[in-house]
């Protein structure tokens, strides 16, 4: 495990308890091979996904005033979503930082996006506990509205690309749709004629298209 030290100066926040960032990078699996009362990040990352969405409810509440309350619920889904959690964790190299089981570490834990979105939550929580709420919303922000750029991008770039072949087309298909109602996901192709370019999973069938659409940029070459 990584010097705690330098995530900190990743994260561009110095703790005053320390064993709040232990613990946001502490997997459960870590914790069941250690001492019994090992702490791990699940508690902090329930905390952390709530300070995330206000922080971003309140971003988009502000910056898209025109916006109805639909747009904006489906907007923040693609923010929040674990696909985005992900590139947020991949962003300060979270991975390097977690303290994983042995079967977890041989697994490839450290690059799992499940485990990394959770505890990219985790430290947000670890933040707002710290150094409270503001504190939270100056490490989340810069994050969000990179990512909000790049969701609002990804389809439009793609079809730049496709455009300067006209007799070609590009469709988004929903393949699958699965969980309760309260936290539905989709996965969704994106197809250019009959050839399928890429896939995305979402909250929403439009974040869901915007990762496909960044999947399929990948294809072409556009380091998203």
């Amino acid at each position: 495990m990584e010097n705690l030290r330098s995530l900190e100066e990743k994260l561009g926040y110095r703790f005053q308890n320390g064993e709040l960032l232990l613990t946001a990078v502490t997997h459960s699996s870590f914790a069941n091979e250690q001492r019994r009362g090992q702490p791990f990040n699940e508690r902090l990352e329930f905390l952390g996904d709530s300070v995330l969405s206000i922080v971003v409810s309140e971003y988009l509440f502000s910056a898209h005033k025109d916006l109805p309350e639909g747009e904006l619920t489906r907007t923040r889904a693609a923010l929040v979503c674990e696909g985005s959690c992900f590139e947020f964790a991949k962003k300060i190299d979270l991975g390097r930082y977690m303290r994983l089981g042995r079967g977890e570490e041989l697994s490839g834990g450290r690059e799992r996006s499940s485990i990394l979105a959770d505890a990219f939550e985790a430290v947000i929580a670890a933040i707002y506990l710290d150094g409270g709420l503001e504190a939270a919303r100056a490490f989340i922000l810069p994050f969000v509205k990179a990512q909000h750029v790049s969701q609002e991008d990804y389809k439009t770039r793609l079809q730049e690309i496709i455009q300067q072949n006209p007799e070609e087309r590009l469709r988004y298909v929903v393949t699958g749709e699965f969980g309760p109602d309260h936290n539905k996901r989709f996965t969704v192709e994106v197809h250019l004629n009959s050839n399928v370019l890429g896939k995305g999973t979402g909250h929403s069938k439009k974040a869901a298209e915007q990762q496909a659409a960044r999947q399929a940029l990948e294809l072409f070459g556009d380091q998203t």
